[in-house]
């Protein structure tokens, strides 16, 4: 997911010089489950902070080994870090939860801030906080964007997902949404419908190459400030995710585009469905195409052995 940085009001934090950590042959992986709900739940990423980026094929080899849906990789540079993201299938452009990951674990470094980020395509921000029971934290989006879903891509996904015209929600018709990296937004009227999600991996893989397409955000709302998510990333050889901020930021703005009573601030509660309970807050200001603010809460997950 991915693009340019809007400003904040930004709390002063001294950046560490390039070149304070050395690069080793086995760069230490730390690990944080990201908008957690006090101190269950979350989805895990792994953060890996190093002096200089190792090559791309290092870090792949580094994220599959971790096996979480993203590992994020950060070098500091003179003006913040250079920030890139591996699933165990690949490069991505740009990962939400694992930026907020990267926020705790960069706040339990250097202290409360905000860290500005070189990602492949833009200039983003996370803010890190820490609290008695780890961290909480704040990524600005990349700029997004949205467009109405055209037909034969919502009968594909519908079809590989088990789903049928008559179960969408009239008030949201589907999107392609974007927030850095195309989703595929389809809303459901019925909480039972969202909860029967089911598909082949290797079908929605396929179906996601092709297309384009990040995830499948499924959505269903309870109110108009409060959705409940599912978010299939077969691209990146995961069933489902527990909580994707990216695709947060991108519903955030697919709503200010469609007018959405969304009242500046919605909530996504995400990984109900399969034990990892995740609680996302996106603060939506008027502006068209502008930045979300995706926060949460993220703890460290402790290693046995």
């Amino acid at each position: 997911m991915v693009m340019n940085e809007p400003k904040n009001a930004p709390v002063p934090v001294a950046h560490p010089q390039r070149g304070h950590f050395s690069m080793s042959i086995s760069p230490a992986v730390e690990r944080f489950a990201a908008f957690a709900i006090g101190s269950r739940g979350g989805n895990p990423a792994g953060v890996v902070i190093v002096g200089t980026l190792p090559p791309p094929e290092a870090m792949l080899a580094i994220a599959a080994n971790v096996g979480y849906s993203e590992t994020v990789f950060a070098a500091a540079v003179e003006d913040g870090f250079r920030v890139r993201y591996f699933s165990p299938e690949g490069e991505v452009q740009f990962c939400g939860h694992a930026t907020l990951a990267l926020g705790a674990a960069l706040a339990e470094r250097y202290g409360d801030g905000i860290f500005q980020l070189t990602i492949n395509n833009a200039r983003i921000s996370v803010e890190g906080r820490r609290t008695a029971g780890g961290a909480w934290a704040a990524l600005q989006s990349p700029p997004t964007s949205s467009r109405a879903a055209p037909d034969a891509l919502v009968a594909a996904a519908l079809a590989i997902f088990s789903y049928a015209p008559e179960d969408l929600d009239p008030r949201l018709l589907p999107a392609v949404a974007n927030a850095g990296l195309n989703h595929l937004v389809i809303a459901l009227k019925d909480w039972s419908k969202l909860k029967a999600m089911h598909y082949n991996l290797e079908v929605g893989r396929e179906f996601m190459r092709q297309e384009g397409i990040g995830t499948v955000s499924f959505l269903y709302a309870e109110t108009p400030q409060l959705f409940h998510a599912r978010n299939p990333f077969a691209i990146g050889g995961v069933y489902e995710d527990p909580a994707t901020g990216a695709a947060a930021a991108a519903l955030a703005g697919l709503l200010r585009d469609r007018g959405w009573p969304h009242g500046g601030q919605i909530k996504i509660l995400q990984g109900e469905d399969m034990g990892q309970p995740c609680e996302l807050i996106a603060d939506i200001t008027e502006a068209a195409g502008a930045s979300i603010r995706v926060s949460g809460t993220a703890y460290r997950i402790q290693e046995l052995g």
